[in-house]
């Protein structure tokens, strides 16, 4: 038994299991012309417009140069816009557009299909469980404080 069988490390179960599933997610995703970091990004503006590069940068767990970039062939595409933000000359904010919106709506279409098929052998319950785990595991790595010292040997 070893690391990426059931009694190995959480982080790499974890990291595996994204892995896993951002391949099943790029794979539908294609069809729309959009990655997972993409559809991301339109999920969390069709959710909260106006979020600034940064916001969408640490939200995706990305660069801001890589989301910098992201978001330039999105804008691109025509399915972001920025706008100059009202408070702060430095900084634009983002909206999804009509087109942006329609490819998001496309693309959920497809996902919650996949995930419905990755999810199939697990009982309602057994979801509802998973889901629960998965939150609760995300508040408590938020809660843990940032650094924690270094092991003497």
């Amino acid at each position: 038994m070893g690391t990426y069988d059931e009694s190995g490390s959480l982080a790499f179960l974890v990291r595996k299991t994204w892995l896993a599933l951002r391949a099943a997610l790029n794979a539908e995703l294609k069809a729309y012309g959009l990655s997972t970091p993409q559809y991301a990004t339109l999920m969390i503006l069709a959710d909260d417009p106006g979020q600034s590069n940064s916001d969408v940068a640490r939200i995706v767990a990305t660069t801001r140069q890589s989301a910098n970039e992201m978001l330039a062939n999105l804008e691109r595409d025509g399915l972001i816009e920025r706008r100059p933000h009202p408070n702060d000359r430095r900084t634009h904010q983002l909206f999804l557009t009509g087109p942006g919106r329609k490819r998001l709506d496309e693309a959920k279409v497809a996902v919650s299909r996949r995930e419905a098929e990755v999810e199939a052998d697990f009982s309602p319950e057994q979801q509802a469980m998973i889901r629960t785990w998965l939150v609760g595991v995300a508040g408590a790595c938020r809660e843990a404080p940032d650094a924690t010292p270094p092991v003497e040997r």
